[in-house]
């Protein structure tokens, strides 16, 4: 039974994920941030 717990517990499979998910939320965060400053600014002059 100690066996089949041990094997449930694998930490490279745990840190690749975790690595992977956190470069996922790092790169929607830019994707946001470029999107807000790439906004069409209104020009007076237009008008």
């Amino acid at each position: 039974m100690i066996t089949q717990t041990i094997s449930l517990y694998n930490w490279t499979n745990g840190v690749i994920m975790i690595a992977i998910f956190a470069l996922v939320c790092i790169a929607l965060i830019g994707i946001l941030i470029n999107f807000m400053m790439s906004g069409k600014k209104k020009d007076p002059d237009e008008n």
